[in-house]
């Protein structure tokens, strides 16, 4: 049986990203691509499996 995923994408703050990444992984969340967002500032992209 294929995993099935569920995706979410966050602002980065620059002096907090250590603590929103380690939150986000503290959840199950795991990075998947961090880019330049449309004003300039960081979004990263994010990944779990899917709750059953």
């Amino acid at each position: 049986m294929a995993t099935t995923w569920e995706y979410a994408t966050i602002p980065l703050i620059i002096h907090a990203t250590k603590a929103i990444l380690d939150q986000w992984g503290a959840d199950g969340w795991e990075l998947v691509q961090v880019v330049q967002g449309p004003d300039a500032g960081l979004v990263a992209y994010l990944k779990r499996p899917r709750q059953s």
